[in-house]
């Protein structure tokens, strides 16, 4: 491991010294590790409520209001707002309420019936207000309450932050550092020293994986204890995961710093590379919105395959046969993005 100087391989020197490039930034340690955590934390307690989520209903003040107030009020998890027309268009465009009733005979629903919070506001609000009117039913349902584990937002998004961080960092840590020594003379300086591209490129993608297990465990943590989010699979499957998309995602970065000479450029690479997975690969909300064409696509992505084996085991108990085909589309990127990087890699 040593040569007779008494320095490490070249690998595992370069490797240290992207360990203490990093920890001398304390931007980028809170960026990596605390960032995520705060994120979750907000999104926890925005969705991870319990009881039936609140519907917001604006009421435009007229004749019959008060009797139509009194009626929506009888509704549990209805919250009325008295709004003036003006108000109510603002509320409605803002999201503040999800429908707007204008009292008449009949009554007005004013919404917009692409949101889902809205049509079901509407259906709530028109059934309180039939049944002031004297509408009778015909039976009364039984009603079975069933809360699955795993089944709040936040149980959903947080596998999906799991990989946003995980792209982020892996392709931001080792693209802008590549970058930044290119553009201060200090791979050039490298390049006279005995030390192979492979010995660079794969220093930096230790150095990454280094600070993998804080990063995903920070993030993890936080998740079980606070938030209570299931782990219903194996927690080795979901660090061996988290391995292959570091390094797919690493393998990436070096892709996109390859050529790029300045900070400039190698930012909008990155953003050009990230945007669309951010957008497409069902960070924040499912990817089967998109059409059908573009599923192919879609799940061809890193991010996509990442968060969707993620999820798969932490919220199905999937095991390594469940997420085989994401973990060979992972394997795919880490092979292929590595290798072009070797061949297209230029030291100034």
């Amino acid at each position: 491991m040593t040569d007779r100087g008494g320095a490490f391989h070249p690998v595992i020197e370069l490797t240290l010294a992207r360990l203490r490039e990093f920890l001398r930034e304390p931007e980028a340690v809170f960026w990596v590790v605390f960032f995520p955590v705060l994120l979750a934390f907000a999104l926890g307690l925005a969705f991870s409520g319990s009881g039936e989520p609140e519907i917001h209903v604006g009421l435009i003040p007229g004749q019959g209001d008060a009797r139509a107030r009194e009626a929506l009020l009888s509704v549990p998890g209805l919250v009325v707002h008295d709004l003036s027309p003006e108000a109510a268009d603002r509320a409605l465009r803002d999201g503040e309420v999800a429908l707007v009733v204008r009292p008449g005979s009949p009554p007005e629903y004013r919404f917009d019936p692409v949101r889902e919070e809205s049509r079901l506001a509407r259906f709530a609000v028109d059934d309180a207000l039939q049944r002031a009117e004297g509408r009778e039913d015909r039976f009364e349902p039984r009603i079975e309450r069933v809360e699955i584990p795993g089944s709040r937002y936040v149980d959903w998004v947080i596998p999906g932050l799991l990989g946003m961080n995980i792209m982020g960092t892996g392709m931001w840590s080792l693209g802008y550092a590549v970058v930044y020594a290119r553009s201060r003379r200090l791979l050039k300086r490298l390049a006279a020293t005995p030390m192979s591209r492979v010995h660079y490129l794969a220093a930096q993608m230790l150095a990454r994986l280094v600070f993998l297990g804080l990063e995903v465990g920070a993030l993890l943590v936080f998740a079980r204890l606070v938030l209570d989010v299931p782990m219903a699979g194996s927690l080795v499957l979901v660090s061996a995961l988290a391995v292959l998309g570091a390094l797919a995602f690493a393998g990436l970065g070096m892709l996109v710093a390859s050529r790029a000479r300045t900070i400039e450029a190698v930012s909008g690479w990155m953003n050009f590379t990230m945007v669309p997975m951010w957008v497409l690969s069902g960070v924040f909300f499912s990817s089967a919105h998109f059409p059908e064409v573009t599923q192919p696509l879609i799940n061809a992505l890193p991010l996509t395959a990442l968060n969707d084996a993620l999820r798969a085991v932490m919220l199905d108990g999937a095991g390594v046969q469940g997420v085989a085909g994401e973990g060979a589309i992972l394997t795919v990127w880490t092979v292929g993005c590595f290798g072009l990087a070797l061949r297209l890699f230029r030291w100034q």
